[in-house]
């Protein structure tokens, strides 16, 4: 493959405002050419990360009481496992749709870009990913449903169908379509909470929703906007890595042997420089992002030994998270910087 958009600018997902109008008009005017839907959770619960890709899984209990969602694992599931396979193994992705009431967003972009007419270079869809919703849903007991080997399969397969699904929505209007599994929980990988979470189980879950992706010819990215060890979402055969590159913009060069073998193949970087932290944005101007952006190409290209211009043919570049839970005003803020820094980065790159 050989994936070139040249600092051109996408986004993470999530956007603070009820209106699914506002928010789509805002990701056009600042993203036309790699537009998202947006997840717009101020809508409530079923808009949630892990809510919003919840339809089809067997056993979803949501309670808005408490306001939260768990897996009824209790007695008999096999009648309700079997209808679940059978949708799988049919490849009926009707079974695993977004609806409405999940998601606003997805609707509203689809109708703005059928109006809209044409083709973009990129259109971006989002998915959580298997090990964010195995690790932050539970059962009755309140564990991990990540540890029940049944459903824990069921929630890859329900997630890779989404991706699937999404994919087909949105290809009509794009000449690639990419989707990103968003893993925020991979910056805690390593660490004390998740020993049990071995380095190979999330190289298979990753590349089961990786290969999903593929299979509808689309472009698959893992996003985490902590720190992480960034060769393990190569490892899982991903076309795009997308990181913090505000706060973490070094570590990417930590791991020099996987990143030069990434790009080589052709594959890209999408860096997350701009940054969703209301203090810090206000610092920020494309002006002081593009400079910080360029340092971090170079020390990229030091430890890697690549041409500094390969890489940046190959960047991608997006907020360092999602803004959903920034006020209006601040997020609308981030797609403007956002826009502005991807321009004056492409006016080099393109000079």
């Amino acid at each position: 493959m050989s994936f070139e958009p040249r600092c051109l600018a996408t986004a993470i997902g999530s956007l603070p405002h009820p209106d699914p109008q506002a928010a789509v008009r805002v990701v056009l005017a600042n993203i036309p050419d790699a537009p998202i839907w947006p997840q717009l959770p101020a809508n409530g619960l079923n808009e949630q990360m892990e809510i919003q890709y919840s339809e089809g899984i067997p056993r979803v209990v949501i309670d808005r009481e408490k306001q939260r969602m768990y897996v009824d694992t209790t007695g008999d599931a096999s009648n309700e496992l079997a209808a679940f396979y059978e949708s799988y193994l049919a490849e009926d992705l009707d079974a695993f749709q977004i609806t409405p009431e999940f998601s606003k967003g997805i609707y509203a972009m689809e109708a703005a870009l059928e109006q809209a007419g044409g083709m973009r270079p990129f259109v971006k869809v989002q998915t959580t990913g298997p090990i964010s919703f195995g690790l932050t849903i539970v059962d009755e007991n309140k564990r991990a449903i990540y540890y029940n080997d049944e459903f824990n399969d069921v929630v890859v397969k329900a997630l890779a169908m989404k991706c699937r699904w999404q994919i087909r929505r949105f290809r009509k209007f794009a000449q690639d379509v990419i989707c990103f599994i968003d893993e925020p929980i991979l910056s805690a990988f390593g660490s004390s909470t998740y020993v049990s979470v071995t380095r190979e189980d999330v190289v298979a879950k990753l590349g089961e929703i990786v290969e999903a992706i593929h299979s509808e010819w689309a472009l698959a990215g893992v996003h985490c906007c902590g720190n992480t060890e960034w060769s393990i979402l190569i490892d899982a055969g991903v076309d795009i890595v997308n990181f913090d590159a505000f706060d973490y913009g070094e570590s990417i060069a930590l791991y020099p042997e996987a990143v030069k073998r990434h790009l080589e193949a052709g594959k890209g970087l999408a860096w997350g420089i701009v940054p969703t932290n209301s203090a810090k944005i206000q610092d920020q101007t494309a002006e002081s992002l593009a400079s910080k952006f360029s340092d971090l190409v170079d020390n990229l290209a030091r430890a890697t030994g690549l041409d500094r211009e390969l890489i940046l043919k190959q960047s991608l570049i997006t907020p360092s998270c999602g803004t959903g839970s920034l006020p209006v005003d601040v997020a609308e803020r981030v797609f403007r910087v956002l826009h502005d820094t991807s321009a004056l980065l492409r006016q080099g790159v393109l000079a």
